[in-house]
């Protein structure tokens, strides 16, 4: 198995005068109650997980669960007060000045809640500066700006300034910033969450889209679970700077590990959310003759399924069963994980 691209093992960041010397008395067994007694605000608590190359780790939690500070540990925008934080296996937090400056130029892509636009700049001229800071002659960066205002949609509008984009254009612009540097990760911190739902739904199709073709190893932040479920390859769901559950979303939506995380799932349409494969059965007996493959969403099969009499035939790609699913399966799916207000 390759190396992860992003490694933490026991990641702390206590804010507070005493913070150093609280974590090393403590044996890492933090107590926020008790640190907070004592002058500390505790923001990731012994925080370890790692991101294969690719993947898309959504990092999920309510205003002030530390899922922010976690992402400026990983980008070393903050330090760490404790714990080891590995990037494609150089240890971030031996690198002096020059070296983190290089890692985050050439290595890691930035996008953040405000879009931070230079407001006398063109569209294009805010997405090639980056790349003038590294050195890339005008001429170069600005053909280099064109191929990125191409891939996030925004042709005949690269001479447009800021004030006359729509925020979810703004947001495009900011997304193709840090794109322009071609970083191998890539660090969101609520990107959508200042545009309106539709901007917002129609934002996430389009980072779906730009994933697919890029396969960028990426950390989202967010506070929406709906915006979790949809993106993530697997979701951490953080609480007081701990992080409760990491795992694919079918996994948190059916398993979930703790009360808290089961809160978050108990409304979630699971037919919206779940695949064939993550409830089918690996039994091949007594099938009727319908077959649905183990990558369709639940809801767009239900229908079907439930009209039948047998248990239905469940292929993979090139057509083989796998396994089976039972009418009984998915009502028992749609409606037994809810509440019932029937």
């Amino acid at each position: 198995m390759s190396e992860p691209v992003i490694k933490c093992e026991n990641v702390y960041k206590i804010f507070g005068a005493n913070a150093e010397k609280m974590l090393k008395d403590s044996n890492g067994n933090v107590d926020a109650k008790t640190f907070q007694e004592n002058g500390c605000i505790v923001g990731v608590n012994n925080a370890s997980f790692e991101v294969a190359k690719g993947e898309m780790l959504v990092v999920m939690g309510l205003s002030g669960s530390g899922k922010s500070t976690l992402l400026r540990c990983i980008s070393r925008l903050t330090d760490a007060t404790g714990g080891k934080i590995f990037i494609e296996g150089q240890d971030l937090l031996k690198l002096n000045n020059k070296d983190l400056i290089d890692l985050r130029r050439n290595k890691m892509g930035m996008v953040f809640q405000s879009f931070a636009l230079l407001p006398h700049k063109t569209v294009v001229e805010n997405i090639a500066f980056p790349l003038q800071i590294k050195g890339v002659k005008t001429e170069d960066s600005i053909s280099k700006a064109m191929d990125m205002v191409k891939l996030v949609g925004l042709d005949g509008r690269e001479n447009y300034f800021p004030r006359e984009l729509s925020g979810g254009q703004q947001q495009r612009v900011g997304i193709a910033r840090s794109l322009a540097v071609e970083p191998d990760i890539w660090f969101l911190d609520e990107p959508f969450s200042a545009l309106d739902p539709l901007i917002r739904k129609e934002m996430q199709d389009e980072f779906l889209r730009l994933q697919e073709k890029l396969q960028k190893t990426i950390m989202f932040i967010t506070h929406d679970f709906d915006e979790a479920l949809k993106l993530a390859d697997r979701i951490a769901i953080m609480k007081d700077g701990i992080i409760e559950q990491l795992d694919t979303p079918a996994n948190i939506v059916l398993n979930p590990a703790t009360e808290y995380v089961r809160k978050f799932t108990e409304e979630v349409p699971r037919e919206k959310v779940l695949l064939i494969e993550d409830i089918m059965d690996k039994t091949k007996d007594n099938l009727g003759d319908l077959k649905v493959s183990k990558d369709e969403i639940i809801e767009n099969v239900a229908e079907k399924i439930l009209t039948q009499e047998k248990s239905v035939a469940v292929v993979d790609n090139n057509n083989n069963i796998i396994g089976s699913i039972n009418p009984a399966k998915i009502i028992n799916t749609v409606f037994g994980g809810r509440k019932n207000n029937i």
